[in-house]
């Protein structure tokens, strides 16, 4: 009786125990849509412009070589220092060229002396052929001395000048004002007449920045004028931009002044020439030498208005842009669009495919997909240097 009495009693305890696990669960709260930071497109007024690179380009080049022969005897310059038109570089042992000048001078005074005898002679002539006291064949003697002497004259004059110039090229001046290069030759070496290259001097201020237009930029802006949506090229006041290597965006204003007649074949570019100012900053220096890599910015025609979203919003699949748009219904909707040139502040032109009150994804892109539902949550659109609570000005929400 007993053992049957403590079996039943753990039967009831087991069976009780078996009975409370078999509780039913408490229900699960449903699961919330993920949020995703949503911005209208920013409405405001852009210029069109295409990038390009080029490189820098002294307006003015000279090499520097000698005009006559003879023995380096003088270099009065500092190398690599700027130089002033007109001031002397090099001097060319000038001894030689001064003393063919003083011979030069001295058959001169010669010649004149003779001359002199010769009008003279001339002139007393001309009486005695009156009185028939000399033939007519010395009196054309006496007209042929007069004349070679005046010839001889002319003669050692213009042989004065070639000896005055050889004695002023002896002293090498620079053509142009710029910066001047290093000594090609030192003190004592012999150099030769329109072959000797002694240096090299370039200008400073201005500088040009020769750059490459592709063929279809090239078309867009022709079609552009001839529709009248772009003003047509003037020497000098259509604006290009250039940046450095080591800055952002592009701080230099300049103009375009030259755009080359025809289109390289075998790249299918035009070559388009931008002029920039080059001032002397602190301690005398400049920014911008000749070769130097730069960034170039073309604008294209007049302001015009635009949408502009967060480059970041923007996704690309197989070359084809497209951005996330939340609906109505807080679906995720994959629109297609035609994008334009990257601003400064981070926005990109959307040329097509976006209306002012669409509401665009603008973070969390990697969570959602088409179709999707989402908590949308509404901010200004966000640019580059904005504040995190701060959105670009002129955005609307709701």
């Amino acid at each position: 009786m007993l053992r049957c009495g403590i079996f039943v009693f753990f039967a009831a305890s087991v069976l009780a125990s078996i009975g409370g696990c078999a509780e039913a669960p408490a229900q699960l709260a449903p699961s919330q849509p993920p949020a995703v930071p949503v911005s209208k497109p920013l409405q405001q007024e852009v210029t069109d412009y295409v990038d390009f690179t080029g490189r820098t380009d002294a307006v003015q080049a000279v090499n520097v070589v000698a005009r006559v022969t003879g023995y380096l005897v003088q270099m009065p310059f500092k190398e690599g220092s700027e130089v002033k038109k007109d001031q002397l570089l090099f001097e060319i042992d000038p001894r030689p060229y001064q003393d063919q000048l003083t011979l030069g001078q001295a058959q001169l005074a010669t010649y004149k002396a003779q001359q002199q005898l010769a009008d003279a002679n001339f002139v007393r002539a001309t009486h005695l052929i009156k009185d028939k006291t000399i033939s007519e064949q010395e009196f054309e003697q006496y007209k042929s001395s007069k004349e070679q002497a005046a010839a001889q004259v002319q003669s050692a004059q213009a042989n004065i000048a070639i000896y005055t110039l050889n004695l002023e090229f002896t002293r090498v001046t620079s053509p142009i004002d710029g910066r001047v290069s290093r000594y090609y030759l030192t003190l004592g070496n012999l150099v030769n007449q329109d072959q000797t290259l002694l240096t090299t001097v370039v200008s400073q201020d201005p500088m040009y920045a020769y750059f490459d237009t592709d063929e279809p930029t090239l078309l867009r802006v022709r079609r552009a004028v001839a529709e009248g949506k772009i003003k047509p090229a003037v020497a000098n006041k259509n604006p290009v931009l250039m940046g450095l290597q080591d800055e952002d965006g592009f701080p230099h204003a300049g103009t375009i002044d030259f755009i080359n007649n025809q289109v390289n074949p075998t790249t299918g570019s035009i070559t388009v020439r931008g002029v920039f100012s080059n001032p002397i900053l602190s301690k005398g220096v400049r920014l911008l030498s000749p070769g130097m890599f730069v960034r170039i910015r073309l604008p294209i025609g007049a302001q015009h208005p635009a949408l502009l979203v967060i480059d970041r919003a923007i996704s690309s699949d197989q070359g084809l842009k497209y951005v996330y748009v939340v609906d109505a219904q807080n679906n995720v909707q994959y629109r297609r669009v035609t994008t334009g040139p990257l601003q400064e502040n981070g926005l990109r032109v959307v040329q097509s495919g976006l209306k002012s009150e669409d509401w665009v994804a603008v973070g969390a892109l990697q969570q959602v997909r088409p179709g999707m539902n989402v908590r949308p949550d509404q901010t200004a659109m966000p640019t580059l240097g904005a504040s995190p609570n701060e959105g670009a000005q002129g955005s609307s929400s709701e």
